[in-house]
């Protein structure tokens, strides 16, 4: 699912962009100088596949690029003749050239935060198998960063994930304490629902056995005891997040957002999105882009519950200044179905630890919240996106919707349903008539394919997470998304679970959901920069859009399926010049 979890608290504290951005000046990040002599020529690209993703001409020979756009695309005698005499030749070796990457929902802001501290993910992205692997990794992170660790007082894991420990449960804070009781120390979960903490870190952040749970969250006790265990579901998480992540500087963060940029980069990404943002998140983005810092461009979506000011300031635009606009706002419905805290209108499968048989999540707002959000931004003309894991929450957005559009009237309004889990084939028929583009989560088959199988849905309802193929038969464009943090900002994993849908165990989940190569491509590229109202520009290599280009080692389209996710990202241009992978 989703990072509602970064998401979730207020990061006021954690990016506490003031309008004072000092320390990082633009020679420490600037992009702008090193691309500034390549856009003065054209560039001829030929010798390997260019796939275009434009039905007009779906494979070309060559493509020009002059300055910032593309020039020509077709045979390389009319590229060649387009470019004109001094064109700089480039040979693509055999390699596919394809449009960059739009991400349509992920957390470039907290993206960071994975690539800098310990990364507990399990194999294949990690070695956190094993509640004394994320205790070993944990150790060497801190060997290695020991003056990170001194001068934050703070250490973050990020990244185990319950249903690939061995011993199925999450880690408590006995066994954080027994890397340290010194300085406190925080995993995050994969889902970035749920996490744990020390002892040190609960006592930082003032959680004792007399600390109520928050509305909407849960500080799990030890057994017979009220004295918190260390594990922490949805807004008893964000709590102790805000309260931890003051001690991260202004430049640690803004050091932290570039890492995360350029870590989308290394994946093939172009376009970044930064989702369910904070008014200083955005400040702090808009800062660095005034610097000429972001290697590729970054689209916000504000929390809607908590930082509409934002959008009432320029920042809220259709182009991009310094690589940067915000384009909506978010709202969160509902949690994670691998934490468990989506909200579903039938019950979990195996319901998780304390809960009773009839467990079947909860929503994170109300009826009357959400619905007075979404008319909100429709009264506004604001692109909303809206996170709904479980059925019931997809419902309550479908009604909300609904609503909506019979006060305020129809119009090219473009919401969103973010990750949609659990999306029923009613509910389908529903999103098409109300023109709500379903953004789906088909990584999940991969990573938590079998989890959902065996666990939080059971067989007949995990074989249709991410029903890509069921929208694709009702003609409707659908995007396809990571949620990084929850999961590495890999464009080639995205793809493969879209086209394979091939589980942890080699199972395949949902056969009749998998989707044609060509098709899942478009998600990624095309539709996700419709969904976004920039497929003018981006989203296919065609003549007079953005030089946003992917050049990969092998063909996706011709590789064997079962090899995609292995498809390594050769070079990324952003606008016709190279970027820097972090």
């Amino acid at each position: 699912m989703p990072f509602s979890a970064f998401d979730g608290f207020n990061r006021r504290h954690f990016l506490a962009a003031t309008g004072a951005f000092t320390g990082m000046g633009a020679s420490a990040f600037s992009v702008g100088d090193a691309m500034s002599q390549a856009r003065q020529q054209t560039t001829v690209f030929s010798g390997g596949m260019i796939r275009t993703i434009d039905d007009a001409m779906p494979v070309a020979e060559a493509l020009a690029v002059r300055g910032d756009r593309i020039l020509a695309v077709g045979s390389l005698d009319d590229v060649r003749g387009a470019a004109g005499r001094g064109a700089r030749m480039v040979n693509l070796e055999g390699r596919t050239l394809l449009p960059g990457f739009f991400d349509p929902h992920g957390h470039v802001s907290m993206v960071g935060l994975q690539a800098r501290y310990a990364n507990l993910l399990p194999a294949p992205d990690g070695e956190g198998n094993d509640i004394p692997a994320l205790q070993r990794v944990t150790r060497a992170w801190m060997d290695r960063h020991a003056d990170l660790v001194r001068d934050t007082g703070l250490v973050i894991g990020f990244g185990y994930d319950d249903s690939q420990l061995k011993e199925q449960r999450h880690p408590t804070r006995d066994e954080l304490d027994a890397i340290s009781t010194d300085v406190p120390i925080l995993f995050l979960h994969q889902s970035g629902h749920m996490g744990s903490a020390n002892s040190a870190a609960l006592a930082a952040a003032g959680i004792s056995a007399s600390s109520p749970d928050p509305d909407n969250g849960v500080f799990r006790r030890r057994d017979g005891s009220s004295e918190p265990n260390g594990v922490m579901e949805e807004t008893a998480l964000f709590a102790v997040m805000g309260a931890l992540f003051t001690r991260l500087s202004l430049e640690a963060n803004r050091q932290m957002l570039v890492e995360g940029a350029r870590y989308y980069a290394r994946f093939g990404y172009t376009t970044a999105q930064d989702g369910r943002s904070s008014t200083d998140t955005c400040n702090m983005i808009a800062g660095l882009a005034a610097e000429g810092a972001l290697p590729i461009d970054i689209l916000s979506f504000p929390d809607i519950l908590t930082s509409t000011d934002v959008m009432a300031t320029p920042l809220f635009r259709r182009h991009y200044e310094g690589r940067y606009r915000i384009g909506g706002v978010k709202l969160t419905l509902d949690g994670s179905p691998q934490a468990k805290t989506a909200w579903l209108s039938q019950p979990y499968f195996i319901p998780p630890e304390g809960q009773p048989d009839s467990y079947r999540g909860y929503p994170a707002v109300s009826e009357q919240k959400a619905l007075e959000m979404v008319d909100l931004a429709f009264a506004n003309n604001w692109q909303i996106e809206v996170h709904a894991n479980g059925d019931a929450a997809i419902d309550l957005l479908i009604g909300a919707v609904r609503e909506a559009t019979r006060k305020h009237g129809k119009a090219d309004r473009r919401p969103v349903l973010i990750h949609g889990q659990t999306t029923r084939e009613d509910q389908l028929d529903e999103l098409k008539t109300l023109g709500i583009v379903p953004s789906l989560f088909p990584m999940h088959t991969f990573y938590w394919g079998d989890w959902h199988r065996d666990s939080v849905l059971g067989p007949r309802r995990a074989e249709f997470i991410s029903p890509c193929m069921s929208a694709v038969r009702r003609g409707m464009r659908f995007t396809t998304h990571h949620d990084a943090p929850v999961a590495n900002p890999d464009a080639m994993r995205v793809l493969s679970a879209t086209v394979t849908r091939r589980t942890r165990s080699g199972d395949i989940l949902g056969p009749d959901e998998r989707v044609p190569v060509e098709i899942a491509l478009k998600a990624m590229t095309l539709w996700a920069a419709w969904q976004h109202y920039e497929d003018d520009r981006k989203g296919s290599l065609v003549a007079g859009k953005l030089a946003d280009m992917t050049l990969l080692e092998d063909d996706p389209v011709t590789i064997d399926p079962d090899r995609i996710a292995g498809i390594k990202v050769s070079e990324v241009y952003k606008e016709g010049g190279k970027v820097a992978f972090s």
